[in-house]
């Protein structure tokens, strides 16, 4: 069953000057349509401005449709009763952890979410450390979320919203504040969630290096979704990626140059230890 689908799904944003006369409308999203399934991990990839927090949004309810329909977990965003039951089926996380941590403690912070949706007192206790199991953070679960680093907000945050026990998470450029170390700790986290717990990902990203672990791939530009497919088959087509302003992981790239350059490389290598398969097998053949 789908978790989350669109069909023809439209947003503008619509500007007005100081009289409140409209000055513009811009058209975020034009004509998507997607079908995700539970249990998936998809990433969307997209440049600045491509649309795809806004797509983010409609996933939760926070946004509308212009046009359109999406339907979470079969329910429609546009019927007002439907609003709390989506909420609670798709959690999001953002890009600024400080924007989603308001408790002085860890294990407090994580109970928030649980406490306001009625969740017995036992119950959120229960909620709260399985969730900061899951993340990697229950030897943390008493300390101050000022004093942790980046990524480990980021894991108390993805934490706060796994313990309202979403079917369907939502993460919003989730690693762009992080360093390195702090990215491949949340990228951990979010595939122990899909792999281990069967939680839908959705995953807003513009590091490719974390598109490989996805299942499916959509690339929007201008509001509308150009390509779509797994990781290998995406990343298969690096020329019109660029054309559109995004990279691939720079060891597709690199077997792309060895390609164009008359050496016979696969195409849609995703990891270095694919690239170095590929050149060993080259070298038996030779």
């Amino acid at each position: 069953m789908s978790i989350i689908s669109a069909k023809k799904l439209a947003y503008e944003y619509i500007r007005r000057d100081k009289d409140g006369a409209v000055d513009g409308i811009v058209r975020a999203l034009d004509d998507i349509d997607l079908d995700i399934k539970q249990g998936d991990f998809v990433a969307i990839l997209g440049h600045n401005g491509s649309g795809k927090s806004t797509l983010a949004k409609h996933m939760n309810a926070i946004l509308y449709p212009s046009e359109g329909t999406i339907w979470v977990d079969g329910k429609n965003s546009l019927e007002p009763e439907n609003m709390w039951d989506i909420r609670k089926t798709t959690g999001m996380v953002f890009q600024n952890p400080d924007n989603q941590i308001i408790g002085t403690v860890v294990e407090e912070d994580v109970a928030f979410g649980p406490e306001n949706i009625g969740i017995p007192s036992k119950e959120i206790w229960e909620r709260v450390e399985e969730s900061l199991k899951i993340v990697g953070m229950y030897a943390y679960r008493t300390h101050a979320p000022g004093k942790l680093s980046g990524g480990q907000k980021q894991r108390v945050a993805i934490a706060g919203v796994v313990a309202m026990h979403p079917k369907c998470i939502v993460l919003d450029e989730p690693t762009a504040m992080l360093d390195p170390i702090g990215r491949k700790e949340v990228i951990r986290a979010v595939r122990a969630l899909n792999d281990v717990e069967n939680i839908t990902v959705i995953l807003i990203t513009h590091y490719m290096e974390e598109v490989i672990y996805a299942n499916k791939v959509y690339v929007m530009d201008a509001g509308k979704v150009v390509m779509e497919g797994t990781p290998r088959e995406v990343f298969s087509h690096t020329d019109e990626l660029e054309s559109i302003r995004l990279s691939v992981p720079q060891t597709t790239k690199l077997a792309d140059e060895l390609r164009k350059a008359g050496v016979p490389m696969p195409k849609g290598i995703l990891s270095p230890e694919e690239f170095a398969e590929a050149l060993c097998r080259l070298s038996s053949t030779m």
